[in-house]
């Protein structure tokens, strides 16, 4: 994660982007790009799924690229670390979604 992290702000950085990478503008940045994910799929059947991800695999890879680099400036900007958080959200999940109720 840190490897991660460290890559992004660095291209940050070196173009002098910080100042505009308030919480605000990486948040709505975070749900465009995921938006721009969403209409890959947009008046896709179920059925067809399969076909469509082959075709666009390519542009995905790019939209999720897009949604991670801004997760991780948000998260870096905000100083949550993201591992700590991640872990901290599945034990939740463990607890809130034991196995034994979803069989």
């Amino acid at each position: 994660m840190e490897e991660l992290i460290k890559e992004v702000t660095k291209f940050r950085d070196e173009r002098d982007w910080k100042k505009f990478h308030t919480p605000k503008n990486l948040a709505i940045s975070l749900a465009i790009e995921a938006s721009e994910l969403l209409e890959i799929f947009q008046w896709t059947f179920d059925d067809e799924l399969d076909k469509v991800v082959k075709l666009k695999r390519s542009e995905i890879e790019e939209e999720l690229a897009d949604v991670l680099i801004y997760l991780l400036l948000l998260a870096d900007a905000l100083k949550i670390d993201l591992k700590e958080s991640f872990f901290k959200k599945m034990k939740k999940n463990e607890k809130r979604y034991p196995i034994e109720r979803q069989r």
